[in-house]
């Protein structure tokens, strides 16, 4: 990295803190993508100031995730990925969520908050206050948890059939027909008993 890209990273990282202050908790620089640490409390603020600001001109939210750390006080990571298409500049903002914190959605910032926000409350239970039709996107309505927490059942608490007596689609508790195998993941000619399966086999 030359010493002008290192003056322009200086510049926009000095510009990001004069304007957004003492909100920011942590700034981060990796190969000229730039990432930002604020509260969860202030995640609404900062945004709306890095979408008006001509400087920054965020003008586009490409995608929100989360991501679930169960052994953490703030157990969950909510992530914003924002680009301006005027500077051609991307910016990560994130946020650290406790168990049952309500996080302000950002749908009046930007329009495609919409979706993102109503995944990661079905995927991950994170209530977006302020949303103006928080509903699950992925999961049926009456669907119970949310798949993407590391502590939900890979199979799943409910399972779904059609059942031909009632003529409609039923939940009922998960049953697994088919009891549990080890797989090892070798090829059948690296396994160990294959010589002795061979020496019982037709020979020429």
């Amino acid at each position: 990295m030359n010493n002008s890209t290192n003056k322009e990273n200086d510049q926009f990282l000095s510009t990001i803190k004069s304007t957004i202050g003492k909100d920011i908790i942590e700034t981060n620089v990796f190969f000229n993508d730039f990432q930002i640490i604020v509260p969860s409390k202030k995640i609404f603020d900062v945004l709306t100031k890095l979408h008006s600001n001509s400087y920054f001109a965020f003008d586009q939210l490409i995608d929100i995730t989360a991501i679930d750390y169960p052994e953490k006080p703030k157990r969950f990571e909510v992530v914003y990925l924002l680009l301006s298409t005027i500077t051609n500049q991307r910016l990560t903002v994130k946020i650290y969520v406790s168990e049952g914190e309500l996080v302000q959605s950002c749908v009046s910032i930007f329009k495609s908050a919409n979706w993102s926000e109503r995944e990661i409350w079905d995927m991950f239970g994170i209530f977006f206050s302020g949303h103006p039709d928080l509903r699950r996107l992925l999961t049926d309505y009456g669907f119970e948890g949310h798949p993407l927490r590391k502590d939900f059942p890979l199979t799943g608490r409910v399972q779904v059939k059609y059942d031909t007596d009632q003529n409609k689609v039923i939940y009922e508790p998960v049953n697994l027909v088919q009891e549990y195998r080890d797989f090892d993941f070798l090829s059948p000619w690296e396994r160990p008993n294959n010589k002795e399966m061979n020496d019982t086999g037709d020979k020429n």
